[in-house]
């Protein structure tokens, strides 16, 4: 997203795209039903718990290891091949994006630094840091134009200053725009649509949208698709409204469908089988 003669807030023109107010009302909506919940009220813990395990493994599921919640749940070395990795990584990922919201709003790249860290869990050259120049980037579920390394460097400075700014945009705009812009820049040299899903993670609990963490967008994201998830990034990547517009709707419904999840999640700890 190019913030280039912007207005003072870019976020909250794009709320304004036909379609984005509906949208963000029926995120509204989607999640207001789960926070009702009376099991909420009781065992709200246990419902983030599980939201948490049933994102990464959606996350996951579009970095390429699609495995069965039950696999995941039960697992215990995720070391032993790349897709075990994989879903180790979106674990981790999951577990760190709530001890990192007190940073985002002040200092976003830092806490894009950890999550690849995080995320990567082993010490290189190239870990932590934006990719530069001349290094290839391992995302091969993203077959995108890659952007270059001074391209990806003006635009996360970018995003940054939009994040620390505030906006009087929707969290859910705010939240696709993030995750948008980290899948079309892919910043590091791996491992950039987790962190894309995380940071997004990272959005909707910080901006008090989702403060419990218990409707998981990468549960939506990976129910809906990777064949949607990726046309919808290809309209974010055009820059057109439309183009715009669709992605927004697409993480809309993606929260939605993590609102849904742990409604059933609620319905089952309410009948005393989860």
């Amino acid at each position: 997203m190019s913030t280039t003669g912007a207005t003072a807030d870019p976020l909250a023109t794009l709320g304004s795209l036909p379609g984005v107010a509906e949208s963000v009302e029926t995120v509204r909506k989607a999640v207001d039903r789960v926070y009702g919940h009376r099991i909420m009220r009781r065992r709200s813990n246990a419902v983030t718990s599980e939201a948490a395990l049933r994102g990464a493994r959606g996350s996951a599921a579009l970095s390429g290891a699609d495995w069965a919640l039950e696999e995941v749940r039960r697992r215990t070395d995720f070391s032993a091949d790349a897709e075990a990795r994989v879903v180790g990584g979106a674990l981790r990922l999951t577990a760190e994006a709530g001890q990192l919201l007190s940073i985002w709003r002040q200092s976003p790249l830092r806490v894009l630094a950890r999550l690849h860290l995080v995320a990567v869990a082993s010490e290189g050259p190239e870990t932590g840091r934006p990719r530069q120049a001349g290094e290839a980037v391992d995302e091969p579920l993203v077959e995108l134009p890659l952007p270059d390394a001074p391209e990806v460097s003006g635009r996360l400075e970018g995003l940054a200053d939009l994040i620390i700014a505030g906006s009087a945009a929707p969290a859910l705009v705010t939240a696709a725009v993030v995750h948008g812009e980290l899948l079309a820049l892919r910043p590091f040299t791996s491992h950039n649509g987790l962190i894309a899903r995380a940071a997004e993670r990272i959005v909707l609990i910080g901006s008090g949208l989702d403060p419990k963490a218990v409707c998981p967008a990468e549960v939506g994201h990976a129910e809906l698709g990777r064949a949607s998830y990726l046309a919808a990034l290809e309209g974010y990547v055009s820059g057109t409204p439309e183009g715009m517009a669709a992605w927004i709707a697409h993480c809309g419904r993606a929260v939605e469908l993590g609102a849904r999840e742990s409604t059933a999640v609620c319905e089952a700890l309410q009948r005393g089988a989860a």
